[in-house]
């Protein structure tokens, strides 16, 4: 069995795309498991491809378990953990959000891991995201 998970989109335009991702953990976990792919993200009125994301806000809850961001690359770059038992709102707009700086093999995405992650454990994390081309 897995965790039962989902992503949704919520909107995806020229210059911002929302993204809501829930789990409910049956024990087993996701580990860098791909949650934003740029490259399925709609293109800009020009029909140029997202290449990156820029995380601008973050708003989520953790039940039982965190929940770690990484910026996929050959040696994926840490953005943030999502503590265990909490909920928040991080706003990171007012210095353009936190930019991909992943270095070697950077793919643009953004990838999930749960950690310390049991049977009933829950998280639902919502992201505004500034698109690059």
């Amino acid at each position: 069995m897995a965790d039962a998970v989902t992503s949704q989109t919520i909107f995806d335009g020229d210059k911002y795309v929302i993204m809501k991702f829930t789990n409910i953990s049956d024990g087993t976990g996701e580990s860098a498991v791909k949650k934003v792919d740029v490259s399925a993200l709609n293109t800009n009125i020009k029909g140029d491809t997202c290449t990156s994301v820029a995380i601008e806000k973050i708003w989520w809850q953790c039940i039982g378990m965190k929940v770690r961001l990484f910026f996929d690359a050959t040696s994926d770059a840490f953005i943030i953990e999502l503590g265990e038992n909490q909920s928040g709102h991080h706003d990171y707009s007012e210095f353009n959000g936190l930019i991909n700086n992943a270095g070697s093999g950077k793919t643009g995405d953004i990838d999930f891991t749960t950690v310390g992650h049991s049977s009933g454990d829950t998280y639902t994390i919502t992201l505004k995201m500034r698109k690059t081309y």
